[in-house]
């Protein structure tokens, strides 16, 4: 083992669901918000995107809710917290020398709260690769093929840790160690450590 490539949002930062919270703070039910979200995500995790507020906007408008940019923002950023176990789990992967790298769907607001709120990010990991910034989204092979190209990496050299079944998938089809995330304890033991 050579890299461990890890998915981000869900592993090393965790949060509330969001449609959970927008139920319950502006009484968006679940069956309405997921469709949204998911609609928004497909437009702002891709380089050149709108912006996030100006995407929510019509939804906004239509469930009369009144939240600015930054306070979308610190909304839904604020709720996210650093995964203490994993960042450890980090660290000793990075003192016995292994190389480290992120692959997550992402988009560009989030991307620099991360920078300011999770330092541990910049500090652990060689390069993290965001969707906003390569332009592939998992589980696009295109995005596990960039990781390997770039850092001169086989896939049987890499092992592979994702919250998504179809990503671990496709990873896996490309010859990666790919394993779904279940929790610290389970990274441990897959690893030695």
């Amino acid at each position: 083992m050579k890299a461990v490539i890890f998915d981000l949002n869900g592993v090393f930062i965790v949060s509330p669901k969001l449609s959970d919270r927008f139920e319950r703070d502006f009484g968006v039910p679940a069956e309405k918000f997921l469709p949204a979200l998911q609609a928004v995500m497909s437009r702002v995790r891709l380089p050149d995107a709108p912006s996030l507020h100006s995407c929510w906007l019509p939804y906004f408008r239509e469930w009369n809710i009144q939240l600015g940019e930054r306070e979308l923002e610190q909304y839904w950023f604020n709720a996210e917290t650093e995964n203490t176990e994993m960042v450890a789990l980090a660290h000793e992967l990075k003192g016995k020398g292994v190389r480290l790298f992120i692959l997550s769907n992402n988009l560009r607001e989030r991307g620099s709260y991360y920078d300011v709120h999770f330092p541990f990010l910049n500090e652990l990991f060689e390069k993290c690769y965001f969707s906003w910034q390569t332009g592939f989204i998992k589980p696009d092979v295109r995005a596990y093929q960039l990781v390997l190209k770039e850092n001169g990496l086989n896939a049987a050299d890499c092992v592979y840790f994702d919250d998504s079944e179809g990503n671990v998938a496709v990873a896996s089809g490309l010859g990666i160690k790919s394993y779904l995330y279940r929790g610290p304890t389970e990274v441990r033991a897959v690893l030695g450590l």
